[in-house]
């Protein structure tokens, strides 16, 4: 299975990095092939533009997108966006906690509940 990973790449503190990494590694030794943008995107982008049509392009060939949240993470907020559109199968990685009141958070628990949108 090709398996694209949406978490944080700046301000990725050691314990998410670990957590991913750790994670990524149950993925590929089982013999998934895991696309992981701070590994396998090109960082190397002032703007930003080319890393988001790389992560687009990744995210098309995917046959999963699992998501490690984090709300501060503005990169994924923009892959999630383009993981919804494509309507990929969404898995969470990291415990989410529903909120009272309409979020990101939400969107994601019933996009993992339903296994894929529905238009």
């Amino acid at each position: 299975m090709n398996i694209f990973i949406i978490c944080p790449v700046r301000n990725l503190t050691r314990e998410e990095k670990f957590q991913i990494q750790y994670y990524i590694y149950s993925l590929e030794y089982k013999g998934n092939i895991v696309h992981y943008p701070l590994r396998d995107t090109n960082q190397n982008d002032n703007i930003g533009y080319n890393i988001c049509l790389e992560n687009a392009q990744a995210i098309i060939n995917a046959d999963e997108v699992h998501v490690f949240w984090n709300k501060d993470s503005k990169g994924s907020l923009f892959d999630l966006g383009m993981a919804f559109i494509t309507d990929k199968k969404i898995k969470l990685i990291n415990k989410i906690e529903p909120t009272e009141y309409k979020s990101f958070e939400n969107v994601l628990l019933k996009l993992e509940s339903i296994g894929r949108k529905r238009c």
